[in-house]
């Protein structure tokens, strides 16, 4: 059976004409929208590289003067914009996918909103991925809220803990605000997206309005979440306030009408109860998407502690040779994740990562440090990893650090843990005047020069 679309007549799919004839052929279309549809189904049809390159050059179709070519062209970057945020470092998005396209192809304007709870001073690349997200939001002209967690954080959030978190004053939570916003702005356009507090609206709730929410909800739902039921079966404390957490995200998609949420895949649970709200006092449908996990630089979870993150307040060297440190297999995840070259130039890089994984590796470097500090702090970043670390000369400016004592003392003191100090001399990582070190209990002496990994040189001044 032949198939149509409205308004231009039965489908050109079908007619005895070559490929480029079947899409140069002028048609005359209600509107721009149909014109694109059959765009798009014809392309879905023939899977032709070639005919993506076409529609991408903006000469998919042949069209009447009062359509400009401009405008159809436009309408493809939207749609390819569309395509990359749906599937670009996404793990899910609920209810589904297919609807939430759709909503978007439409070109209604969507409440968007990511929350943080600034319960620390740094943003490392992993917490960056949903922030490119809602700058690309926010350049399609959605509404876009970057929402500050300041009354959440009084509780904090235990989603990915398997311990209590600790509780921080108000004063602590509006410091660690100005250093998050400061950061963010090396991604984030605010003059395209709206900064609000939650304490705006929950601080305004009365016991009575927190107690009808909560009957909303299950106790059962709370305690059966893993690590929630893990630290009960161990024997753990978990604070009753902990529990109105997720209630509180709730309300704050509530209160500010949210269409889409964004967020890890740790905060699901959490955003579910704002699409729970939305349903129950709105009745109205909304979506959650959730963005994958970047790892750190040896692949485990990003941390301060285990030295494996890249912050955005890195100076441009460290953070070009902490990039260089990455493994091999997670260089095209954190092509994807931590920068915004194009998905069709990351497919040509993947060869590149089996032939040449060091070369890989410096293009992601670049990439890192251009995007977050400039092009010529990318290109002396460069030009100081090959001078420093491949051809181990050293740094015409050396860090300084007062330490007297043993190796031990000094690592304490560059803020290193014991145990990623051991880690770093099981692996060869550490040396002081060029040769390794096997005891961290060996004495320092003035003007020795210490190396840490690859990342950091320090003169010794006792």
């Amino acid at each position: 059976m032949e198939e149509s679309f409205p308004g231009v007549g039965k489908s050109l799919l079908y007619q005895r004409t070559t490929i480029m004839e079947t899409i140069t052929k002028p048609i005359k279309p209600i509107n721009i929208f149909r014109v694109t549809l059959l765009a798009t189904k014809i392309l879905e049809v023939f899977r032709l590289r070639r005919l993506e390159r076409l529609a991408k050059s903006c000469i998919v179709i042949s069209i009447p003067k009062i359509y400009p070519q401009s405008q159809i062209c436009y309408t493809q970057k939207i749609m390819d914009k569309i395509y990359e945020l749906l599937t670009r470092g996404v793990a899910n998005i609920i209810p589904n996918k297919s609807t939430l396209k759709e909503l978007l192809n439409s070109g209604k304007k969507l409440n968007i909103y990511l929350g943080i709870d600034p319960t620390a001073t740094k943003i490392h690349l992993g917490n960056a991925v949903p922030l490119r997200k809602i700058q690309t939001f926010a350049e399609l002209g959605h509404n876009v809220t970057f929402l500050i967690g300041d009354f959440t954080s009084l509780i904090g959030d235990t989603s990915d803990k398997n311990s209590e978190r600790p509780i921080l004053t108000s004063a602590e939570i509006e410091e660690n605000f100005k250093t998050y916003k400061k950061q963010a702005e090396k991604i984030i356009d605010f003059s395209k997206v709206t900064i609000r507090k939650n304490s705006e609206w929950l601080s305004k709730l009365s016991f009575k309005d927190i107690v009808s929410l909560m009957q909303r909800f299950s106790l059962n739902d709370f305690i059966s979440r893993e690590l929630i039921k893990k630290r009960l079966d161990d024997g753990k404390r978990v604070r009753l306030d902990e529990t109105a957490y997720p209630l509180m995200q709730g309300y704050d998609s509530y209160f500010m009408d949210t269409d889409l949420q964004i967020g890890g895949t740790d905060q699901t649970f959490n955003m579910q109860a704002g699409r729970t709200l939305q349903k129950l006092l709105r009745n109205k449908d909304t979506f959650v998407l959730t963005n994958v996990f970047l790892e750190g630089t040896d692949g485990r979870k990003m941390s301060k502690s285990w030295g494996n993150a890249i912050w955005l307040d890195d100076l441009p060297n460290d953070m070009y040779t902490k990039a260089m440190a990455i493994n091999d297999d997670l260089i095209i995840n954190y092509f994807i994740l931590a920068t915004n070259i194009p998905l069709e130039e990351i497919e040509a890089i993947k060869k590149d990562v089996t032939e040449d994984p060091m070369n890989a590796k410096k293009k992601l470097a670049f990439a890192i440090v251009e995007e977050l500090h400039s092009k010529k702090d990318a290109g002396n970043a460069a030009e100081n990893f090959k001078r420093t670390v491949q051809e181990k000369e050293l740094p015409s400016e050396i860090e300084n650090l007062e330490a007297k004592g043993n190796i031990a003392d000094a690592l304490i003191k560059l803020g290193l843990s014991k145990a990623e100090s051991k880690r770093l001399i099981e692996q060869n990582g550490i040396t002081l005047d060029s040769k390794r070190v096997t005891n961290i209990d060996n004495l320092i002496k003035n003007n020795q020069i210490l190396r840490i990994g690859k990342k950091r040189i320090v003169r010794i001044s006792s």
